[in-house]
Parts: structure tokens; C-alpha cells; sequence
């Protein structure tokens, strides 16, 4: 009888946590397709715009430096924020505000200009993905929680599968009312960000006691996991906000993410500029499509990975060895000038990176980035292993 019951009893949690995936992860994942899209198109405009403006090598770098000033300034305050007035509002705001940014920024003229736009993009973005992040705390247990986060970081391959080409397709095809098409596609993609900010507000609930999905007792009995999980946390350990500054374990992991984002931003910022050094010739159209095309394997790696982690409830191995293959994936490439040997090299990377080819010393530093971020990882401490209370 007692077998009856767990077995019940596992079978609804079950059916709940399906329906958290089903209804919350597909709508934010869709908002950081749109973060990320602009983010990184930048990448794409540069094939044309960095002719118009001027722009060298060296601008370039600092262009795709200087969104992450203004992220950095203003990523913990905007959390802080969002823990205060809640996701629905704060995130909104977040989209609507980059959105409107995103587009404006076609409209720049000069480089100074761009830097600035840049800049301000990231300080109307910070905190988006963290925010996030926190969010999924507010509705997914610890045993489910690295999956949500993958389903969720999805939207960083499905990004380079859809946006790639479709920014391709814009340079080459849209110079609508005399406007070049890299402000196009800065402008066209931006329009999103707006849009989803919009529905953000009307649609994405605060806490699981607002979900109109869910009926009673599937909102109390999340609430209940979730507050006994706080308790089990709050137990081992609990500082304060000034002490999280001071904390050694906290400097460990922002080095991890520090050393992770070079290696991964590097390549996603370059490679349409290192693709078509590559192909000469070819057109942006033919561009997007091979930068599309590592990522068909991100998605089942970023699947499988975090599927592994949560059933063996274990982080470091998973997160240091996709890291390894990254860099070394990335230090391979840079001796070779084949785009088919490029591209066939980056499809083990995974979610790591999402890269195609290149010819420069740069990929070396992104690799060795790589390489220093699983290292940090590994020097974590082991953690126990916590006791599952049924199957998954």
C-alpha cells in the first residue's frame, strides 16, 4: 500500500513539474532569443557596417566589450530590484527598454556614436539573465533545476540557428527607403524586445501563487518544496548582502563565469568576420547558414549534459568537461583554414561555443579562457550528494 502511495505520489509531482516546464520555460526561453539575438547581431552588421562607419579591428573589439560596462554597472542593482517589485514588472521593463535602444541604434552615424548606443544597451539589458535565473528558484526544486536552466539557455544555439540566417538574409536583401541593411537589421530586431515586453506584463506570473495554471494544490505543494528547500539552505548557511561581496566562494564563481563569457562572447561577437575570411565570396545569406550550423549539435548536447547532471546530481565534472572540449575544440581551429574541417570541429563543442572557423591568435585566447574556467571549476569543493526523495 505504501509502495501505492509514493508511487502516486510521484507520478503527480511529476505531471506538476511537466507543467512548470511547459508553461514558463518556452515563454522565457523566447525572451532570451530575443536578448541574445540583440546582443550578439552585432556580429552580422559588422560584414557591412564596419565599411560605412570606418570601423577598425581594434573599434570593433571595444564595440563588443563595451555592452558588458554597462551590464556590469547596473546587473546587481537590477536584481535587487526584481527581488523587490517582482518578474513580471521588472522584466518587462528590462525588454522594453533594451528594445527601444536596439532600434534606435540604427540609427547612429558615427563610431562614438555606436559606442554609446552599446553601452547603453547593456546598462537597459543588465540583469535580464540573472534575474532569470533567480526567477526559476521561485518555481523549480534544486533536482529539477539545472535542466530548467538548460532548456532555458536553448535559446542561445536556437538564437544562432534562426538569427543567423535571418540576419544573413537582411544584409543581403533589405535596403528598404535608401537605410543601409546592417541598420535594418539592428532596427528589425530589435522590434521584438518591445513586443515581448509588452506580453511579459500580461502574461508571466510572479510566484506560483499567481498562476492561473496551476489549481490549489499544485500551487501549495510547490510552495511547500520550495520554503522546505529555503529552511535546508538557510540552516547550512545564510550572509548577508555586504558579506556576498566578501565571500571567497562568490570571487571563485564570478572567475568561473569571467573566464567561461570571454571564451564564449569572443566567439560569438567574431565569427561572422572570421567565417567570411573563410569564405571569401560567398554571400551573407550562405554566412548565416554555416554559422547556424554547430549549433544543431548544441541543442541535444545542452539536452543530454544537464539531463546527466540532475540524475547524478553532479555539477563539476559537467560543467569542466564541456569546457575542455571548448578550448580545445577552439585551439584546433585556429590551424586550420578549411571552413568544412572548421565547422565538422566546432559540432563537439556544444553549448559551449558556437563557432565555425578562424585564421587568428584570437581563438587561442578564447581556448586557454576555456580551459582556465574549467580548471576554476574543478577546484571547487566536492559537495554531497543530497538524498533524492523519488525518482525524477
Amino acid at each position: 500500500m505504501d509502495s501505492e502511495i509514493n508511487s502516486a505520489a510521484n507520478s503527480n509531482e511529476a505531471k506538476i513539474i511537466q507543467k512548470l516546464k511547459i508553461r514558463i520555460l518556452p515563454f522565457i526561453s523566447l525572451l532570451f532569443f530575443v536578448a541574445y539575438l540583440d546582443r550578439i547581431n552585432i556580429g552580422f552588421a559588422a560584414l557591412t557596417m564596419n565599411k560605412e562607419l570606418a570601423i577598425t579591428s581594434q573599434q570593433f573589439g571595444l564595440l563588443a566589450g563595451i555592452f558588458f560596462w554597462g551590464y556590469f554597472i547596473f546587473e546587481v542593482p537590477s536584481n535587487l530590484v526584481l527581488h523587490k517589485i517582482g518578474a513580471r514588472i521588472w522584466i518587462a521593463r528590462i525588454l522594453i527598454s533594451w528594445g527601444i535602444v536596439a532600434v534606435l541604434t540604427g540609427f547612429v552615424q558615427t563610431v562614438h556614436q555606436l559606442y554609446l548606443a552599446r553601452f547603453l544597451l547593456g546598462l537597459a539589458e543588465a540583469g535580464y539573465v540573472p534575474g532569470i535565473l533567480l526567477y526559476l528558484t521561485f518555481w523549480f526544486r534544486q533536482r529539477e533545476l539545472a535542466q530548467a536552466i538548460a532548456l532555458f539557455m536553448t535559446a542561445v544555439p536556437i538564437t544562432s540557428l534562426v538569427g543567423a540566417p535571418l540576419s544573413g538574409l537582411i544584409l543581403d536583401h533589405v535596403h528598404w527607403l535608401g537605410f543601409s541593411s546592417w541598420r535594418w537589421l539592428l532596427m528589425l530586431e530589435g522590434v521584438p524586445a518591445v513586443v515581448c515586453g509588452l506580453l511579459t506584463y500580461f502574461l508571466l506570473p510572479n510566484h506560483p501563487s499567481e498562476a492561473i495554471f496551476l489549481n490549489k494544490e499544485e500551487k501549495d505543494w510547490i510552495s511547500a518544496e520550495l520554503s522546505r528547500e529555503e529552511r535546508q539552505k538557510l540552516a547550512k548557511h545564510q550572509i548577508s548582502a555586504v558579506q556576498v561581496f566578501t565571500n571567497g566562494r562568490v570571487w571563485h564563481l564570478i572567475c568561473i563565469g569571467f573566464a567561461l563569457f570571454i571564451g564564449v562572447y569572443a566567439i560569438n561577437f567574431w565569427t561572422p568576420q572570421l567565417v567570411k575570411s573563410l569564405l571569401a565570396g560567398y554571400s551573407n545569406t550562405v554566412i548565416g547558414l554555416v554559422v547556424m550550423i554547430p549549433n544543431l549539435a548544441a541543442l541535444s548536447a545542452m539536452f543530454f549534459v544537464s539531463r546527466s547532471s540532475d540524475r547524478k546530481l553532479e555539477r563539476r565534472y559537467h560543467a569542466a568537461i564541456p569546457a575542455i572540449v571548448g578550448g580545445a575544440a577552439l585551439l584546433s581551429l585556429g590551424i586550420t583554414q578549411s571552413a568544412f574541417v572548421s565547422v565538422a570541429l566546432t559540432q563537439a563543442v556544444g553549448w559551449i561555443t558556437q563557432k565555425t572557423g578562424s585564421l587568428y591568435n584570437g581563438l587561442a585566447l578564447a581556448g586557454v579562457s576555456l580551459f582556465v574556467s574549467a580548471a576554476l571549476v574543478l577546484l571547487l569543493p566536492r559537495e554531497a550528494r543530497a538524498k533524492r526523495a523519488g525518482p525524477l
